[in-house]
C-alpha cells in the first residue's frame, strides 16, 4: 500500500502526515479518509479547483491527466508543473509527496 506525504499546511494538517491508501484510490479519498478535510466544493467530480495539490514526488507514478482535467487546472490557485486535481490523480504503488496550496478559489468555503 502506498504511502502519501502530507506536507505541512496551516489549516488542513498543521505538522504534516504520512497516510497509507489502497492503489486505485484518489488523493482527495485517502486525504478525507484519514481526517485531513481538503476542500472539494463538486463533491469530487472534476468540476472546480478546490482540490488542488502540487505532487512533490511520484507524479509521474499517478494516472495521466485528462483534457478536463488540465482544463481546470488552469484556474486554481499557485498552479505548477506538477499540480493535480487530488480528485481525479489515482495512486499506483509509488510512495508520493504532495502539498496543499494555502490557497483556494473556494469563495463559498463553510467553516468560516
Amino acid at each position: 500500500m502506498p504511502t502519501i506525504k502530507i506536507l505541512p499546511h496551516p489549516e488542513y494538517c498543521p505538522q504534516g502526515a504520512e497516510i497509507s491508501a489502497p492503489a486505485g484510490t484518489s488523493l482527495c479519498e485517502a486525504l478525507l479518509d484519514n481526517n485531513i478535510t481538503i476542500d472539494h466544493a463538486c463533491d469530487m467530480s472534476c468540476a472546480c479547483t478546490t482540490c488542488h495539490v502540487v505532487v512533490r514526488e511520484g507524479f509521474a507514478s499517478l494516472n495521466a491527466l485528462d483534457e478536463n482535467e488540465e482544463d481546470l487546472l488552469d484556474r486554481a490557485w499557485g498552479l505548477e508543473p506538477q499540480s493535480r486535481l487530488s480528485c481525479q490523480a489515482y495512486l499506483a504503488q509509488t510512495d508520493v509527496v504532495v502539498e496543499i496550496p494555502r490557497y483556494s478559489i473556494n469563495h463559498a468555503k463553510e467553516h468560516h
